[in-house]
């Protein structure tokens, strides 16, 4: 067992939070913040705290996203947007710049709309949010870890740790990540929590194409993605930059159909056909069109070497050695105006309407989000506070809340640890700290 900050080895707490991840070192913050004098207790089962953040946006931790309309921000959630209105209305990617900048970290927003710090390294908020938990008195304890909890009748919690050790607490807040792991979930559906299993959210699309073969690294900048399935219930489409890698396509077009139909993917255990626009939202006629236009523009320009629509030039010609598979002549020597009609809608349908076949997923770099966790109908999310146990309260992953890749997942950390310390330390009363 490992301890940081100081602890006078005392069983009994103000607050407990289970998991040192983003949600829970922010809830601890804010209530120690609020109700100085509080002992309170962080919980790790691992050798490090924020071993997420650490490796998040590559190293550089995405923050936030500068989406300051809290209804627009809920649109990036396919799980959790209706009850996170009222949250972020609370506590919004303004507030995080904000607390995070007045607390000497600057950040700098991308022209995509992800915040990072300006140091590019997660490093910066790492040492932040340890730097504001020692000054609150938070104290840390890894490996350490929560395995079984209860409320007791006098209004404690009774929890107990790994090596039979006991310790009670007013207040427990659950951050223990995504349920993939399942502990989280049995530790909720022990207090009568309903719990959605868990399901992969951001994910990569395994296709084994010889049209993306030799291609990795390769991106479109404005692509749109629809699944393609005979279910007419089965609507998923988005639109965004889609990369070529080793194993098939990623890239935030992906990951944005990946997150919408992560349930749905999965029934299908990740083996459905995808419809890929390269032009991002050319239709097959406008394509023709615009073809037409180039035989009078471009007559003496080689089709293979003349890419449209911001299309890489290799890809391209992929794409037009596909579509013209049966042409004898040499590709390379043929011209805009000497296109055939039936090869020009041939042409326009690998561009518009390129169809692959997926079979499986892989992760998303170093990121795995689910789907799935407590059953966001048994929150109170003013409060963050379960329905059914009166003192125990939620935040993060561990909640049926998910976004899509961008910052989003750590602003939904950030505002339901916010609500949760908050609604904690108003409850208790800053007066109330144990002796």
């Amino acid at each position: 067992m490992s301890q940081t900050s100081t602890d006078s080895h005392s069983s009994d707490y103000d607050l407990v939070v289970a998991g040192g991840g983003a949600a829970g070192f922010f809830g601890a913050i804010t209530f120690a913040e609020a109700s100085p004098g509080t002992r309170v207790l962080i919980l790790e089962k691992s050798s490090q705290v924020l071993g997420k953040v650490k490796i998040s946006g590559g190293g550089r931790c995405n923050v936030t996203h500068a989406c300051f309309d809290p209804k627009a921000l809920t649109k990036f959630y396919p799980r959790g947007s209706k009850q996170l209105i009222g949250p972020f209305h609370h506590w919004s990617p303004t507030d995080t710049m904000d607390w995070f900048e007045n607390r000497g970290v600057p950040l700098k927003i991308e022209e995509d709309g992800r915040v990072f710090p300006q140091s590019d390294s997660s490093q910066s908020i790492i040492d932040c949010l340890m730097g504001a938990a020692k000054k609150a008195g938070v104290i840390i304890r890894t490996h350490t870890a929560l395995e079984a909890a209860e409320a007791a009748a006098d209004g404690l919690f009774t929890l107990r740790l790994n090596a039979d050790e006991q310790i009670r607490s007013k207040r427990l807040l659950l951050t223990l990540g995504g349920t993939r792991n399942r502990f989280g979930a049995d530790l909720a559906a022990s207090f009568g929590h309903r719990i959605e299993e868990a399901a992969p959210s951001l994910f990569t699309f395994k296709i084994a194409d010889t049209r993306l073969s030799g291609l990795p690294g390769l991106s479109v900048p404005e692509a749109t993605v629809q699944v393609s399935s005979t279910d007419s219930k089965l609507n998923l489409k988005a639109t965004g930059p889609v990369l070529i890698t080793h194993w098939g396509l990623s890239g935030p077009g992906i990951l944005k159909v990946s997150a919408w139909g992560a349930r749905e993917l999965q029934k299908l255990d990740y083996r459905f056909d995808i419809l890929v626009n390269w032009t991002g939202q050319e239709t097959e006629a406008q394509i023709l069109q615009r073809f037409d236009e180039l035989r009078i523009e471009s007559p003496r320009k080689s089709i293979a070497n003349d890419p449209q629509f911001s299309i890489p030039s290799r890809l391209w010609k992929g794409l037009l050695e596909s579509a013209l598979s049966d042409s004898p002549s040499d590709l390379s020597e043929l011209r805009w105006p000497h296109l055939p009609r039936e090869k020009a809608r041939r042409l326009a349908q690998e561009l518009g309407a390129c169809r692959f076949k997926v079979d499986g997923k892989s992760m998303n770099k170093d990121e795995f989000v689910t789907c799935g966790g407590v059953h966001l109908g048994d929150i109170q999310f003013k409060t963050m506070e379960s329905r059914m146990t009166p003192g125990l309260h939620f935040a993060g992953e561990i909640l049926d809340i998910d976004g899509v890749t961008g910052g989003f997942n750590f602003q939904a950390a950030w505002t339901t640890a916010r609500l949760a310390g908050e609604a904690m330390a108003e409850s208790l009363g800053s007066s109330k700290a144990l002796e």
